[in-house]
Formats: C-alpha cells, structure tokens, sequence
C-alpha cells in the first residue's frame, strides 16, 4: 500500500533506480557467477550464456521499445 502511494513522488526518479538495479545485478553476475563458472570448468559456456541473454534482451528492447 505505501508503495502504491509513493510511486507518484518517486516517480521522475523511477527510471534511475530500475537503472541502478539492473547494474547492480550485472554487477553480480560479472563478479560472482561467472568467476565461480569459469573455477568449474564450465566458463566458457556460461560467458557466452551472458553474453548471448544480454543480447537478446538488447534485440527484444529495440524491437519493442
């Protein structure tokens, strides 16, 4: 319910916040998943995993943005 209600105050700030949220996860996945993959022995597969999801959320962003 607060959540509801604060959203037409933080609103302008919104799109800041989602954007600091999405580099934090990458953040995450560059720092602590691929690392532990590659220690595994399975790197190469999970790099390009990463690198394949990113670009295909970067294709589906354009395409229906």
């Amino acid at each position: 319910m607060w959540g509801s209600c604060s959203l037409g105050i933080m609103q302008p700030v919104l799109p800041y916040a989602l954007a600091f949220a999405a580099g934090a996860m990458i953040y995450v996945v560059a720092e602590e998943v691929l690392p532990e993959a590659n220690r595994d022995g399975n790197g190469h597969f999970a790099t390009v995993g990463t690198l394949l999801g990113f670009a295909v959320m970067m294709v589906l962003d354009v395409a229906l943005g």
